[in-house]
């Protein structure tokens, strides 16, 4: 179907209240629309006194390093359509559809960590996208919003909680209320040039990087303005943290994620990022040759896809920086078998047994329709790691 803009256990691992206007305040409130924060909150002493040079010692980042054996995240709320019954449009429009979906994959795995779903459609929709919801697919945005400079000053100034964006904020409030500090709930959303190249596309925002750079710059300085203000959303749903899934950079040379990456995202984690709230970033291309440049981001964890050596990843930086993934989500997940997922998670395991900085995890979202017995092999192989060590 298509959505006119802006319309509304099984395998044991050893080891709400209403949404309010919180800090953030509500439609109303003066923002800077480039750095996505009230005036008097940025001009308060102390506001933003976090050392973002380093990465933070967040309460996630603990429970990741103090963990008994290895941490399993894999990014699989879609996979809970196939215990409820109910549709990937049922899932993206209605939050607790969400919220039922990711607490029977904690019913049936004993999930250590909740993270809703990755829609990468939700903000571009907010801003005024087409977007299109197949019956088994996740959703994608149809055409572009902007196609040069000019169209900057007529894109809209969405809040959080426009359009489908609410439907994340509120599976996020259910979820702490369900769980509260128990299990820690992680949000997620898109990076800023994943949110730009939706509305540009993505082909021509990678080109326009080199031909038209200042015209994606100016864009992702209004996108990045409504992503902070949407993170500090799900910072008052009481989540451990955000999920900043920014795939699309990788499509970028490190020298490009350097410029019209990292400085975006560095933006999101010094005003939203506190010890109680960790910013996770997702960039399920990236190599180990964008590693640098990632870091400069001063982000507190990080999720990688398959095309990251995590092991050589993990070698590279500080053992207080912790680094997640990276199991093929289409390859292994949804076109493999039980004994290929248990195996590539069991070599995956062994490789990175040295560190404690690791969460096993998928390296993207797992697509809907994976089947399940996947899923299970990913558990047993964790679990069996576990008791072994």
């Amino acid at each position: 179907m298509l959505l006119p803009a802006l319309k509304l256990s099984f395998f044991a691992l050893p080891a709400g209240p209403e949404p309010s206007n919180g800090p953030t305040g509500g439609p109303g409130v003066s923002r800077d629309r480039t750095t996505g924060v009230r005036p008097d909150v940025i001009d308060r002493p102390g506001a933003f006194d976090y050392d973002t040079s380093t990465t933070m010692d967040t309460r996630f980042a603990k429970f990741v390093q103090e963990y008994r054996g290895r941490l399993a995240m894999p990014l699989c709320a879609y996979s809970g359509l196939e215990i409820t019954g109910e549709s990937v449009e049922d899932l993206v429009t209605v939050p607790g559809s969400q919220f039922k979906a990711i607490m029977a994959l904690n019913d049936r795995y004993r999930t250590s960590v909740l993270v809703t779903a990755i829609d990468t459609t939700v903000e571009a929709e907010a801003y005024g996208c087409e977007v299109k919801i197949p019956a088994r697919e996740a959703p994608s945005v149809v055409g572009r919003l902007v196609t040069g400079s000019a169209d900057l000053a007529l894109l809209a100034d969405p809040v959080p909680g426009d359009a489908r964006t609410r439907v994340p904020l509120e599976t996020a409030w259910r979820l702490t209320a369900e769980v509260g500090d128990r299990v820690p709930v992680v949000g997620a959303m898109l990076g800023p040039f994943a949110l730009a190249g939706r509305l540009f596309g993505l082909t021509e925002a990678v080109a326009a990087t080199t031909t038209e750079p200042e015209t994606i710059e100016a864009l992702l300085d209004i996108v990045t303005g409504f992503l902070c203000r949407y993170a500090l959303e799900f910072r008052e749903t009481g989540a451990w943290g955000i999920l900043v899934a920014e795939a699309a950079a990788g499509q970028l040379p490190p020298e490009g994620v350097a410029r019209f990456s990292a400085p975006f995202v560095k933006r999101i984690v010094k005003a939203v990022e506190t010890p109680d709230f960790a910013v996770v970033l997702h960039n399920c291309h990236a190599t180990v040759g964008h590693l640098d440049a990632l870091l400069e981001s001063g982000a507190s964890l990080f999720h990688f896809g398959a095309a990251m050596d995590m092991a050589a990843a993990l070698a590279r930086v500080p053992p207080e920086t912790v680094l997640a993934g990276n199991l093929d989500a289409t390859r292994l997940f949804l076109k493999s078998t039980p004994q290929a997922v248990g195996d590539a998670a069991r070599a995956l395991l062994a490789a990175t047994r040295p560190y404690k900085n690791f969460v096993i995890s998928s390296g993207c979202d797992v697509p809907p329709g994976a089947p399940l017995a996947n899923l299970n092999a990913f558990f047993r192989a964790v679990g069996d790691f576990n008791k072994g060590d």
